[in-house]
């Protein structure tokens, strides 16, 4: 019977989906925050209503900040340390690309936000982006690396484009061609939750 058990507990630390997720961070900038948007209408906002919908008591933190760099993500996760969040959504990077900030400097401030969220035994999920092609090969190709090298040291899961399905569509963005409108924050929240659905509950 003791055997059972052991072999039990083995087996559910082993699965991602034993990791028992009451609050999700979203940690990003004006795409997390919903940009010229209601609230309501922000991604982070919308996959609560799906948790909601599939009776899933979990809570979601919208720690998105417009204009915000990787520099400040380490102490806004600090700050939202005391609402005890278990997972962590980490959505930064894309202010850097776009205002051509060192790709070193960036992978920097990513690295320290993720160790010490580890340190916090959270689990993490990295959400790459992508830059336009007018930021030439060498930095685009340096900038999507980072996020790569981030994964693959820790090992974590990764959604290589926050924006899969929405970015580059004028249709599904506002008219600066940057940020999502209502309809691209639905398809970025439907995509964003089977991910974190299949990786974490």
């Amino acid at each position: 019977m003791k055997n059972l058990l052991l072999f039990g507990l083995i087996l559910c630390f082993s699965a991602s989906n034993c990791f028992a997720v009451e609050k999700i961070l979203f940690l990003g900038d004006s795409l997390t925050e919903g940009y010229r948007l209601s609230k309501k209408d922000s991604y982070p906002s919308l996959i609560q209503e799906v948790l909601n919908k599939e009776k899933l008591k979990i809570k979601v933190l919208n720690g998105g900040v417009s204009g915000s760099t990787t520099a400040s993500g380490l102490s806004r996760l600090r700050w939202f340390l005391k609402a005890k969040p278990d997972l962590l959504v980490l959505a930064l990077g894309a202010n850097d690309g776009l205002r051509g900030f060192s790709l070193e400097d960036s992978y920097k401030n990513l690295e320290k936000i993720i160790k010490y969220a580890l340190e916090q035994k959270m689990k993490i999920l990295l959400c790459g982006m992508k830059m336009p092609p007018n930021y030439g090969k060498d930095y685009r190709d340096g900038f999507e690396k980072n996020y790569i090298k981030l994964k693959n040291k820790y090992k974590l899961p990764f959604y290589p484009f926050l924006l899969k399905g929405v970015g580059g569509n004028p249709k599904l963005n506002l008219e600066d061609g940057i940020h999502p409108n209502k309809k691209g924050y639905e398809i970025i929240a439907q995509n964003l939750f089977e991910f974190i659905k299949k990786e974490f509950l």
